[in-house]
């Protein structure tokens, strides 16, 4: 099985609206597995850019 987020670990708790619930959650999905951090621009994003029809400034996230 392979699950992505956008999201890191941490965030869960407000996806989930409940830090015990997205914890739970988290235990019981990284019990045994592996996780890769993949750093960097989407397909998505670098598509929609190539079109002209998403700046670089937009697609950078506010921090």
């Amino acid at each position: 099985m392979i699950l992505t987020s956008n999201k890191s670990y941490g965030d869960w708790g407000s996806i989930f609206q409940d830090n015990v619930i997205a914890s739970a959650i988290l235990d019981r999905l990284l019990h045994h597995s592996t996780t890769i951090n993949i750093k960097g621009e989407s397909y998505r994003l670098k598509d929609k850019r190539k079109a002209g029809v998403l700046s670089k400034a937009a697609a950078t996230p506010a921090s």
